[in-house]
């Protein structure tokens, strides 16, 4: 899969891999991450803005997952705020090098570390970015930004599954 720049037109097709990578939770008993609403158009347009929206594309041009990422610039990090593939390109490394991709840019606009926020006990969320290179962050390590975003995920009611921050440093080898 290519990767690239997400563009405005496909800002809609973003929601639907996100409804459509919701639905395994239920499996889980997460149902109401399931039904959660993905981001507004206008949020995701944020991002594409800021330059921090990219897709991984089919052979047909069609995004087939996204990645995108907020600067914090006090942290020196890139943080992923998302990551999701649609589950018809599961398993195939796509989530990796979309990863890959953000880390690469990351470095090139001086952050030294990539982070995120994940479902602790999720299999395809913190052990699998456990797997990648991330690793937990215990609460004294947490910055002012990542306690300000965790607690905003609080606000929103996703603390009602055990939830971590998690770090990945960077150095121009762990790039792409």
């Amino acid at each position: 899969m290519r990767i690239r720049p997400a563009t405005a037109t496909e800002l809609p097709a973003l929601q639907h891999i996100e409804r459509a990578a919701g639905e395994p939770f239920r499996s889980l008993g997460m149902a109401a991450i399931a039904d959660d609403e993905p981001p507004t158009v206008e949020e995701l347009d944020r991002y594409l803005r800021a330059g921090h929206a990219w897709v991984a594309v089919e052979a047909d041009g069609a995004p087939a997952a996204y990645l995108i990422a907020d600067p914090l610039p006090d942290d020196h990090a890139l943080h992923i705020e998302q990551v999701t593939v649609h589950p018809r390109a599961a398993r195939r490394g796509v989530g990796r090098a979309l990863i890959a991709y953000a880390a690469g840019r990351a470095l090139e606009e001086g952050a030294t570390a990539l982070t995120l926020t994940t479902f602790a006990d999720v299999p395809w969320n913190a052990p699998y970015y456990a797997r990648i290179g991330f690793r937990p962050l215990a609460d004294a390590e947490l910055t002012p930004a990542l306690r300000d975003i965790r607690a905003h995920e609080a606000e929103l009611g996703l603390d009602r599954w055990p939830r971590l921050c998690m770090r990945r440093d960077l150095s121009p080898r762990s790039a792409p």
